[in-house]
């Protein structure tokens, strides 16, 4: 759960071949060996078949100042994977008769514009039009400190609401801070011990409760951003994000949960079914996972520095989750490498090999670029001795020099070749290739 939080899951779309059977380990050795050789990602990764973990591996550091290396206990801040977990306890009220889906907000939070029309159901599946905080210019200034359940309801609605209920879908952080205020309204208890009790206890989950500050000694960690070198980030308050984001858990644990719940173990298949009915590219509290043609569900997770996902595809009743501490590379590679390796499909590990390229020639690739078959247009600009690339309506980010005329971004998995004769750049990312014109 960050301030702007990246919701898209890996998507590849190209001929679907045979499964595999022998699950290639060597190959996500080998990228976890460069990474970290080159020091671009710390976290930790598990995946399970039929509840037998198949893989595990952990790289990189708890607390880079203190010199504590991570391992398969460490624990990581899992921001809004923390949703899939308030969606099951809002579905288990369902089946407790404690909730109705249908029932509107306007008894618990009468302050909220719509809250007449606002149902619970909306909440799940961002529906509900409330305009989410943590895309609020203050939140940063706020997001340390402790925070009450009226100081944050009034801050929530003052953000009024972005458009009609139900009549479309938009992500809001804010939907899912009340849907844990509105467990404990019905429970009378806190959220951490509902999390505990009801999903944690009963799994066996000895390592996912709600966070607090970090405790280094309790096997949690830091989260980190590279800047030259790692350097440790603020630390949100979990009063801030409740059930939006608030959880710690670890992969090993984050396998354990998701196969649980479409075993049937968390709540009925009538509501899991009901959870994972997309509309708008949404569920409740969960979202779908295509893989060439293998779909899967789950979530990802974004909080401070940490980054996080958990996806399970019932076909192959597999189970994958990633959390990070600290990267450069990003989550979405790293499960490409994972299910390429499992589902047998090509993936090149990257060599993060960079070249010199002189200011001069840099100046050849400036400009802007647009293709027919995308509504948007990349520009390339000239920034010392790099280039960097900004697409519309997006971040700017800086270029690698891999090799003549070919660029890099690893973080998202984008590569740019440019053809300076014919004026042309090929944009390649996630197996996808696009041709694009220089005006």
């Amino acid at each position: 759960m960050t301030k702007k939080i990246a919701l898209s899951f890996l998507i590849l779309c190209t001929a679907f071949s045979a499964f595999a059977q022998t699950f290639n380990t060597a190959k996500l050795d080998s990228l976890f060996s460069v990474l970290e050789a080159k020091d671009k990602y710390m976290g930790s990764i598990a995946i399970s078949e039929n509840g037998k973990t198949i893989y595990a591996k952990t790289i990189g550091k708890a607390d880079v100042a203190g010199g504590k290396e991570a391992t398969s206990a460490t624990k990581y801040r899992i921001g809004s994977i923390s949703k899939t977990f308030t969606a099951c306890l809002i579905f288990k009220a369902v089946e407790e008769g404690k909730l109705d889906l249908n029932k509107t907000i306007e008894g618990y939070f009468p302050a909220i514009q719509n809250a007449s029309k606002i149902t619970i159901s909306n909440l799940l599946n961002h529906r509900s039009g409330i305009h989410s905080f943590t895309d609020d210019e203050d939140y940063l200034s706020y997001n340390t400190k402790p925070i009450s359940e009226k100081e944050m309801v009034s801050l929530i609605a003052k953000g009024k609401t972005e458009f009609e209920p139900n009549s479309k879908a938009e992500y809001s952080n804010s939907n899912y801070v009340l849907l844990s205020y509105i467990l404990e309204k019905i429970y009378k208890k806190p959220y951490a011990l509902l999390v505990d009790a009801k999903i944690g206890k009963p799994l066996g989950l000895k390592n996912t409760y709600f966070g607090g500050k970090t405790n280094i000694a309790n096997n949690e960690c830091y989260s980190y951003t590279f800047d030259g070198s790692w350097q440790k980030e603020t630390e949100t308050d979990m009063s801030v994000p409740m059930g939006a984001g608030a959880l710690v858990s670890n992969p090993a644990d984050l396998t354990k949960f998701i196969e649980a719940l479409f075993a049937g173990k968390i709540i009925s298949q009538k509501s899991l079914d009901q959870m994972i009915t997309i509309q708008d590219n949404y569920g409740m509290g969960i979202f779908q996972v295509p893989f060439y043609e293998n779909k899967g569900y789950g979530h990802t997770g974004g909080i401070d520095g940490f980054s996080s996902s958990v996806s399970y595809f019932p076909a192959s009743k597999l189970a994958i989750a990633v959390a990070s501490n600290g990267n450069t590379y990003d989550n979405n590679q790293i499960l490409i490498c994972a299910l390429s390796s499992y589902f047998g499909k090509p993936f090149k590990v990257p060599s993060f090999n960079t070249i010199e390229v002189k200011p001069e020639d840099l100046e050849l690739y400036v400009g802007e670029y647009s293709s027919p078959e995308i509504p948007l247009i990349i520009t390339i600009r000239k920034e010392g001795n790099t280039i960097t690339a900004q697409a519309t309506g997006q971040n700017a980010f800086p270029l690698d020099a891999v090799r003549k005329d070919v660029f890099e971004f690893p973080l998202a998995g984008i590569k740019l070749e440019f053809n300076t004769a014919d004026k042309q750049m090929t944009l390649d990312q996630g197996g996808m290739k696009l041709v694009m014109t220089k005006k």
